[in-house]
């Protein structure tokens, strides 16, 4: 990362992306692939439905037997069997006769339409016809849904519930996508504590780390959370060293500034392959990337506070996560809203502002949330979208159109 100049928030994100690559596909359970993308073509290998059956409760007919029925006129026919689903020997009728068939049983050969019962008597050995079906009514005709060969999913295409029941509705017991990339989550602090232990008037409960893991899961990876490294540079050193193993992409917070404890970029640049600099933006300017290990594991380094590392995180992490697990796009597309309250931003930097994200009948609008301090985790917890005001804005005025990017919200 360059250090005579900022970078820009586009160009660091660029940095990361053009860096990574997608995770080598594999073959999963359909479960486990759940909100990944699909990394083959899928192709039908059975007819959907695989044969001709009943839509409803009632009797199989012939069409010619029962079209004149109706309450003045009834059609009485005898029942010669009755059809329940996942009856396995297929049963042929003849024309005057009909048969009782169950939602999803197979419609017997010879039959061409189904009465539904609330249309009967409901009887037993025979049955009085009160009403006429179309010809064909009531039948799911083989095939009708999706046919042998048919392209049922074009490579890249999200897996959702629709489309994993799509594909166990054809027989796929597997399917084709990346695997959910592990994020190892690091907190760097002699300050920090663990909830619920005991703190001393100079220490604070570790927030990042617990945010930061709860992040990267909600992003659709698997999230590790490491317990808070010291800022001695051999513990973090070990401690980093251990967590490689199991690491698809390392996330720390903390330790990247310009401070005489900042343990992560002390450790890290005498590696060499991990670059710190300041990025043009609020909160968040010290930001550090590069890789790690005989692996070469590619790192995230965020700063600490907490409103700095949650937009960093929302900022860097998210793509970096989206390009490992294949997805597109990889940054969170922003939203047009109107702005309900003005308020100043610096210049040089484009700025992230916590924010309360509604829609109504007038349209979508933004209120922002408190204040701008990088340390306000109350704040960002009543966030629920961030307000992006370009670097070269000074101000943002009510009643303005802004771009905002709005949390929690599917791609």
């Amino acid at each position: 990362m360059p250090t005579d100049r900022l970078s820009t928030v586009d160009e660091h994100v660029d940095r990361i992306v053009e860096a990574l690559a997608p995770l080598p596909p594999y073959d999963q359970p359909l479960l486990e692939a759940l909100g990944l993308p699909v990394c083959e073509d899928v192709v039908a290998e059975v007819d959907l439905p695989g044969f001709d059956n009943s839509a409803m409760d009632g009797y199989a007919v012939c069409f010619s037997d029962v079209a004149t029925a109706s309450e003045d006129q009834p059609v009485h026919l005898p029942v010669v069997g009755e059809m329940a689903a996942g009856q396995s020997r297929l049963l042929a009728m003849s024309p005057g006769t009909s048969v009782r068939i169950m939602t999803g049983a197979p419609v017997p050969q010879g039959a061409d339409a189904v009465v539904p019962v609330e249309w009967t008597d409901g009887g037993l050995a025979s049955v009085r016809i009160n009403r006429a079906p179309r010809e064909g009514e009531h039948v799911r005709s083989r095939g009708e849904d999706v046919r042998t060969g048919e392209l049922l999913l074009r490579d890249g295409a999200l897996l959702g519930p629709r489309q994993l029941g799509l594909m166990a509705s054809v027989g796929r017991s597997q399917v084709r996508s990346r695997p959910r990339p592990r994020i190892v989550v690091m907190s760097t602090g002699a300050e920090l504590r663990e909830p619920g232990a005991s703190l001393g008037y100079d220490s604070i409960y570790d927030s990042n780390s617990y945010m930061l893991a709860a992040a990267a899961r909600a992003t659709g990876a698997i999230a590790y959370r490491v317990g808070i490294v010291s800022d001695e540079p051999a513990e973090f050193r070990d401690a980093l060293s251990d967590q490689l193993v199991r690491a698809d992409l390392v996330v720390t917070s903390g330790g990247v500034s310009k401070g005489a404890y900042d343990v992560v970029k002390e450790v890290l640049s005498e590696v060499g392959t991990v670059s710190f600099g300041e990025v043009a933006m609020q909160p968040g300017k010290p930001q550090g990337f590069g890789f790690v290990g005989e692996d070469r594991t590619p790192i995230l380094t965020l700063p600490g506070n907490p409103v700095s590392s949650y937009v960093s995180f929302e900022v860097f992490a998210v793509p970096a996560i989206r390009r490992l697990m294949g997805h597109e796009p990889y940054r969170r597309p922003t939203v047009t809203a109107e702005c309900r309250q003005g308020f100043s931003s610096a210049p040089g930097r484009e700025q992230y502002v916590r924010a309360r994200y509604d829609t109504d009948a007038r349209g979508a609008h933004v209120t922002p949330v408190g204040g701008h301090g990088s340390h306000l985790l109350g704040d960002l917890a009543e966030a629920n979208a961030l307000v992006v005001v370009p670097a070269e804005a000074t101000a943002v005025h009510g009643g303005e159109a802004v771009q905002v990017l709005v949390l929690d919200r599917d791609f």
